[in-house]
């Protein structure tokens, strides 16, 4: 594999560790000629789903826009990078479970799921997700969602 620090292909495997259920392995990678550490993921290539728009649209799944969504709500939030990245993961092992069937998912679906995981790691993420995702049109809708989170007190 490439050394994105100096571009040479020669490195070394330093650790292995499994994700996702056994779908994917993160492997910690030291390049032979400058030292230089850094992380790969290997994934098992199945035949890709397709997310289904609210507008009808069909394109196909994406794990970055999932993590661009976390990434942002979580954004200057007291949550690790590893803990991103296991939310990310166990979304989109939910999300690949639930269109295993007929290789489709609704994207309201896939909202729902990073909306259920944010509100269990950090509430102020949850309501950052939440206003783009329900798309609030004032503030009694952003005040509604903030009461069902609990935060009347």
């Amino acid at each position: 594999m490439r050394c994105p620090h100096c571009g040479n292909f020669d490195d070394k495997v330093i650790e292995s560790r499994t994700l996702a259920n056994g779908e994917a392995i993160r492997r910690r990678r030291e390049c032979n000629g400058c030292g230089y550490r850094f992380t790969s993921y290997e994934r098992i290539e199945d035949k890709q789903f397709m997310v289904i728009k609210r507008d009808g649209r069909r394109e196909p799944f994406d794990r970055t826009k999932i993590e661009r969504g976390v990434q942002r709500a979580l954004e200057k939030r007291p949550v690790s990078q590893m803990t991103i990245e296991n939310i990310v993961n166990e979304i989109e092992d939910a999300v690949v479970i639930a269109g295993k069937a007929n290789h489709e998912i609704p994207s309201t679906e896939i909202g729902e799921l990073v909306l259920e995981k944010l509100g269990a790691i950090d509430k102020v993420a949850y309501i950052r997700f939440a206003s783009v995702y329900r798309h609030f049109k004032d503030l009694n809708e952003f005040v509604q969602e903030i009461q069902k989170l609990g935060g009347n007190r």
